[in-house]
């Protein structure tokens, strides 16, 4: 397992649910759950995450918004399945080239949301 303490996040995060985000090129589509994100990231619940470094771009609409995500991400930490974790498999992402206005949306509607399901 390669994941930082949740201690070490700099920027506020809210709760959201997206069901389907865009990765990579166009002829593919992950399926699954967005579980939180914040102006510099987004957690990404899968059993089948992808590798700490692997680069890839994404897209993604914050459901009830027109705030579309759509930029470079990399792999920060990635969890593994193991039915004795309670923890969620997945990834942590960082947002490389997210443009700075669509940055302010987002923890624009993190503040907004603090304390519920987006």
């Amino acid at each position: 397992m390669n994941y930082p303490p949740s201690d070490r996040r700099t920027n506020l995060r809210g709760i959201i649910l997206v069901t389907q985000v865009k990765m990579g090129d166009e002829r593919k589509y992950f399926f699954g759950y967005a579980k939180n994100v914040s102006r510099s990231g987004i957690f990404i619940q899968t059993v089948s995450p992808k590798k700490v470094g692997d680069k890839f771009n994404i897209e993604f609409v914050i459901p009830k918004t027109d705030i579309l995500i759509k930029c470079s991400c990399e792999v920060v930490w990635s969890r593994q399945y193991n039915k004795s974790d309670k923890k969620e498999p997945g990834m942590g992402l960082n947002f490389i080239d997210l443009d700075p206005s669509v940055a302010v949306r987002i923890e624009e509607w993190v503040l907004s949301h603090a304390g519920s399901e987006g």
